[in-house]
């Protein structure tokens, strides 16, 4: 028995992609993203209050890099991982994580233009500066992507995996704040792994994710 706990438009959307993925029953629990994800009960599932968290096998895990690692291995026949002795292993592992990279500049950005509930709460320099972060985060993804190596329509010579799918939720998320006119490579290769099937259901519900808009610009710092 494998049990998604998941809040639209989160990392835990990362591994609800990845289980479509892999092609396995699994069964979602939906949580909103508020402090009844501090409740006593779901602490003992993820003790920092956070999602994802995965139970399976009457064990519990959560943080999506080893949550992604773990369902590779223990479904290896789709292929989304990549094995010790194979090529890409290193850089399997290396954009898996860098997910993380990405995700903690996207997440900033949602506190700052949808979590604070005040005005004055808000930094422009903050959202300047991590705007800018990840731009820089797309820099890298560009120029791994633009090596002119033969079949690097994605992250791995060897073709789509996880690293696609980690990468590729990041950039959703981040896609909110920073745009890609100036990655070309990263556009066409997120358009290309975003028209998977499997990607698309694991997109929110009309009306339950946390962006109320496809795009929020950083502020102008008051004169």
């Amino acid at each position: 028995m494998i049990r998604l706990h998941h809040c639209p438009q989160t990392r835990s959307m990362r591994t609800l992609w990845l289980l479509y993925e892999l092609d396995v029953d699994f069964e979602v629990v939906q949580h909103a993203f508020d402090r009844s994800l501090r409740d006593p009960e779901y602490l003992s599932l993820s003790p920092a209050g956070r999602v994802p968290a995965l139970e399976i096998d009457g064990e519990r895990m959560f943080e999506t890099g080893a949550i992604t690692e773990f369902l590779c291995e223990r479904f290896p026949k789709a292929n989304m991982g990549r094995g010790p002795d194979d090529p890409d292993r290193m850089a399997w592992l290396v954009w898996v994580h860098f997910a993380e990279t990405i995700s903690q500049h996207a997440a900033a950005l949602t506190q700052q233009h949808i979590m604070l509930y005040e005005d004055a709460m808000r930094s422009p320099i903050v959202m300047k500066l991590e705007a800018a972060r990840l731009a820089k985060c797309y820099d890298a993804i560009e120029a791994r992507l633009s090596t002119p190596i033969e079949n690097r329509d994605y992250l791995l010579t060897s073709g789509f995996s996880a690293a696609d799918v980690s990468v590729g939720q990041a950039v959703y998320m981040s896609r909110h704040f920073a745009m890609l006119d100036r990655h070309p490579a990263v556009a066409e290769w997120y358009e290309r792994i975003t028209e998977r099937s499997e990607f698309q259901k694991s997109l929110p519900k009309a009306g339950t994710g946390l962006y109320t808009q496809d795009f929020y610009p950083a502020w102008e710092a008051a004169g």
